[in-house]
């Protein structure tokens, strides 16, 4: 098993879970999350941002499966040798997806998910980005050119971390993702007995079933003035939904 790398702000001696970071395809967990660790609300809880395989600082090894059965167990030899139990974990896109399966599989693990535009099921439309890396072919995408190509269309913030993936890593990991779990991880999120939320930004706000996640105990939030990256685009929403503040929302406010 190959653990992601991770990067540890300790703090104050207070009895409080972890809060552990996890980003998207093509992301990195510093990039996307640091700069809302200093706030006061986080700043006394002991912090890890996450790489995953093939990601960020991450190793990349050529034999790796990179599904998100694999990523999960990597997270969780990473929070296994971080001595993290009990963890909140925040996810972002399909970093919720793992940290969805990591909560399955190792619940000791997890004790509250809150989950940024998390994918939720296998083959997303053909604009997200992990439909569009799977649909090239594997050496097409490594050896082929491809990969440049997805750079230079991606948006630049993207394309700044997407760069420091590996691209056999990202282009295993999107095939991943497309193809999902069984139980699909909106059935896993469904089933598990913590605390869940869900943030979807109300640029898109194209949530599917949000009346059944909401029904299942899932805490659905619409962040204003937000797109994919809530975490940027309206970093105090997303502070406090970590930070266990965020408002709770009722399943008879939404329509599906």
């Amino acid at each position: 098993m190959r653990r992601g790398a991770s990067r540890d702000k300790p703090g104050a001696r207070v009895v409080q879970p972890p809060v552990v970071y996890v980003h998207g395809l093509g992301s990195a967990s510093t990039v996307y999350h640091a700069h809302v660790a200093a706030d006061p609300r986080l700043a006394t809880r002991r912090q890890l941002f996450v790489d995953l395989p093939g990601h960020g600082i991450s190793d990349r090894p050529s034999g790796f499966r990179y599904t998100l059965e694999d990523h999960a167990d990597a997270l969780a030899a990473a929070l296994d040798a971080a001595g993290a139990v009990g963890a909140d974990i925040a996810g972002h896109s399909m970093g919720g997806a793992v940290a969805i399966v990591l909560a399955a599989r190792r619940p000791d693990l997890v004790s509250r998910l809150v989950l940024t535009e998390a994918n939720l099921d296998p083959n997303p439309v053909p604009k997200a980005g992990s439909s569009g890396i799977a649909s090239y072919n594997e050496d097409a995408f490594v050896r082929g050119g491809s990969f440049a190509a997805v750079l230079e269309r991606v948006d630049p913030l993207w394309a700044a971390t997407m760069r420091l993936a590996d691209p056999l890593a990202l282009h295993r990991t999107a095939v991943g993702l497309v193809r999902g779990t069984r139980p699909t991880m909106r059935h896993l999120l469904m089933s598990l007995p913590i605390d869940r939320t869900y943030l979807v930004g109300d640029v898109d706000n194209d949530l599917p079933g949000r009346a059944e996640l909401a029904a299942s105990g899932v805490r659905v939030e619409v962040v204003p003035n937000a797109g994919h990256n809530i975490m940027f685009d309206n970093p105090q929403a997303f502070i406090n939904a970590v930070a266990g503040e965020a408002p709770r929302v009722t399943a008879d406010a939404y329509k599906s």
